[in-house]
C-alpha cells in the first residue's frame, strides 16, 4: 500500500492507513509505534530520540511513555522547529501516543493509545504519571476515554501477559479494542526482529476480528533499533 502523507490531512485517518500497511518488515526502520523516553522508564531524551528517528529514516512513529505525554510534547515541539530549519529534509510523522495500564480478565495489560487529541479532558486521569485505580482502571473505560479523545486503542505485546493471547484478544475485542501489537520482539534479539510464532498467532486473530496490526521496538534503552 502506498500512502500519500502530503495529501492526507486528518491525522487519525492517516494513522489507520499506515496500520493497514504494517507487516513484519515495517519495524524498526520504517515505522516504530512503541518507544519510551526519560519521561517514564526509558533512557533517551525526547530530542535524542527524534534525532535517531530522523537518522534512521523513519516514516512514522509514536512515543508511548507510561501515563504521560510530556516526552511526546517535547519531541513534537523540537520536531516542528527542526522541520522549519530543514525544509528540504524528510522528517518522520509523529503521532501522539501513551501507554496505559488496564485490567482485562483480572490481568493487568497495557493499552497503547495513538492519534488522540492531547488536550482532551477524557484522557486526563491517564496522564498523571501513574496507573489509575477503580473504574478508570477497567479496560472498557480506558478504551472509551481514548475513543472520546479521537484516538485509536491497541493492545500492547499480547503474548507477554499472565493469560493467553487467545483469551485476551477476543476479550479486548468485546471491550472495543481497535488493534493489536502484532510485531514484537519478545526475546529481545539483536538485531531487533519480531517473534515469528507469536506474530503469526496475533495476526491470525487480528484478521479474524478485523483489527489493525501495529509494530514497535518498545525501546527503553538508548538505541531505537533495540528493545533494551
Amino acid at each position: 500500500m502506498v500512502i500519500d502523507f502530503a495529501r492526507t490531512t486528518a491525522s487519525t485517518e492517516l494513522l489507520k492507513q499506515v496500520f493497514q500497511s504494517i507487516d513484519a518488515q515495517s519495524c524498526p526502520s520504517l515505522y516504530n509505534f512503541h518507544m519510551h523516553t526519560v519521561h517514564s522508564d526509558g533512557r533517551l531524551q525526547p530530542i535524542g530520540l527524534m534525532e535517531q528517528a530522523i537518522a534512521i529514516g523513519l516514516k512514522g512513529m509514536a512515543i508511548t511513555d507510561h501515563h504521560t505525554i510530556t516526552g511526546y510534547q517535547a519531541a513534537h515541539a523540537w520536531l516542528e522547529d527542526w522541520k522549519w530549519n530543514h525544509p528540504d529534509i524528510y522528517s518522520p510523522y509523529l503521532w501522539s501516543g501513551v501507554e496505559i495500564n488496564a485490567n482485562l480478565l483480572d490481568v493487568e495489560v497495557h493499552i497503547l493509545a495513538y492519534g488522540f487529541e492531547p488536550e482532551n479532558s477524557s484522557l486526563k486521569p491517564y496522564l498523571q504519571r501513574k496507573a489509575t485505580t477503580g473504574q478508570d482502571y477497567e479496560i472498557a473505560n480506558v478504551i472509551t476515554a481514548i475513543h472520546d479523545a479521537g484516538g485509536i486503542a491497541v493492545l500492547a505485546h499480547p503474548a507477554r501477559y499472565k493469560r493467553s493471547l487467545f483469551d485476551l484478544i477476543p476479550a479486548a475485542v468485546e471491550q472495543g479494542i481497535d488493534g493489536v501489537e502484532a510485531f514484537y520482539a519478545y526475546k529481545n534479539p539483536n538485531p531487533w526482529k519480531p517473534c515469528a510464532v507469536e506474530s503469526e498467532q496475533v495476526q491470525n486473530l487480528a484478521d479474524e476480528f478485523g483489527l489493525f496490526n501495529t509494530c514497535g521496538t518498545d525501546t527503553h534503552g538508548l538505541n531505537l533499533l533495540q528493545r533494551l
